[in-house]
């Protein structure tokens, strides 16, 4: 009797192991005939429970980093969303913020941000990085495209002269633009100042300039910690570097970045009273990973993600990013995912962002991307490693 038991335990352990490979070898087929961006059906097979890459995260030096988005709705039409004072250096601004005006009734509105110069001498604005969409309702394009703006953005000699004392807008784009209701307005930017500042994101009519609204507006709308958040942040970069050198024989891993807990949200201030503020989803934060890998049975690797969030609420319903990539000589690439739709919604869809071919002539190789928390999405967006046969 207990032979048969044995025996039986045996062969159920037998047709696992058989299914197991069976599975990983239809996935490793999947994902090395689609192309970069696809969306892939991979059943039976995403979960959360793949082992985590340990890794390293240092911040890097960086911009002042301030974000607009507490609130994100905008309900009072004239108003002032976010206001900070900046020192002299380099700023990376993230505006989200959306017409929310219902009372007395739903209206146009012009949503911008300003500078006022606070020194005492001419205060030089120069971008460094542009990025700025036409407001809609459409979050998941504007976050998505948002994101691939700003990557592939480099401004040259656009400075402009701040005379002490004065408010100009800095994107002028966002002084043209009508918002309609419940319409987003995203910018994100980067520049160097070389006079203290105070940025101000404001809600104003479509006729009044900015700078002129500014003047006119004394209602700060105070913060709720909610939403993403607001405030302006020491911490905008981080290096992220894998602690272990992944071997394809050891099958399936994830990173896991921008979560809350693995790796924790950063951390600022609100306002001349420098409140506690975090940003609750690291957004506008970038990323700079590389992963040590090698290959001891001739496999290769695929990079994955997907959408492990979808069925939290109606804001998870769908996931789409932007990542800058690197080849093996640091050639850069920005690819917008996935390439062939808006966004991948839910398991059993994932989108392949790239497939790593071992080189027979380095023990070593290295995988290197800038990721950046994609806007308009629920976090964490895994980063998974799959050894896939590419000979077959």
């Amino acid at each position: 009797m207990k032979a048969n038991i044995l025996t039986i335990l045996m062969l159920s352990v037998f047709i696992q192991s058989v299914q197991s490979q069976n599975k990983l070898h239809t996935i490793s087929k999947t994902l090395t005939s689609a192309k970069q961006g696809d969306i892939v059906i991979l059943h039976d097979f995403l979960t959360m429970d793949f082992p985590k890459i340990v890794y390293d995260k240092t911040a890097m030096p960086g911009p002042q980093y301030i974000i607009s988005d507490d609130p994100e709705y905008i309900r009072i039409p004239e108003a002032i969303a976010m206001q900070e004072s900046v020192a002299p250096g380099a700023v990376r601004l993230y505006v989200y913020n959306v017409n929310g005006v219902k009372e007395p009734q739903k209206m146009p509105r012009k949503i911008s941000a300003v500078i006022k110069n606070m020194g005492k001498e001419n205060m030089h604005l120069r971008m460094l990085k542009y990025s700025s969409q036409r407001p809609s309702t459409n979050y998941f394009q504007i976050g998505k495209q948002g994101l691939y703006d700003y990557f592939v953005s480099n401004e040259i000699n656009n400075v402009r002269i701040v005379k002490p004392g004065q408010v100009i807008a800095i994107d002028e784009q966002l002084e043209k633009n009508i918002v309609r209701y419940d319409e987003l307005v995203h910018g994100f930017y980067e520049f160097v100042i070389d006079q203290p500042g105070l940025i101000s994101v404001l809600q104003t009519s479509p006729e009044k300039e900015g700078p002129k609204a500014f003047h006119d507006i004394d209602t700060i709308i105070p913060f709720s910690h909610v939403n993403a958040g607001r405030g302006i942040f020491p911490i905008s970069n981080y290096k992220v570097t894998s602690r272990d050198t992944i071997d394809t024989k050891n099958g399936v891993s994830q990173l896991i970045l921008a979560d809350g807990n693995d790796d924790p949200w950063i951390t600022g201030t609100i306002g001349p009273n420098k409140e506690f503020a975090k940003n609750a989803g690291n957004y506008g934060v970038l990323y700079n990973t590389n992963i040590k890998w090698k290959s001891t049975d001739g496999k290769g690797l695929a990079l994955i993600t997907w959408n492990c969030r979808s069925a939290d609420n109606q804001w998870c319903g769908g996931m789409g990013l932007t990542m800058e990539m690197f080849d093996n000589e640091m050639k850069k690439t920005v690819v917008q995912y996935p390439l062939n739709r808006l966004v991948t919604k839910a398991a059993p869809e994932a989108i392949l962002l790239e497939v790593y071919t071992p080189d027979p002539s380095k023990d070593v190789q290295e995988i290197n991307f800038t990721y950046s928390p994609p806007g308009a999405s629920c976090l964490p967006t895994p980063l998974i490693l799959v050894p896939v046969d590419l000979g077959k």
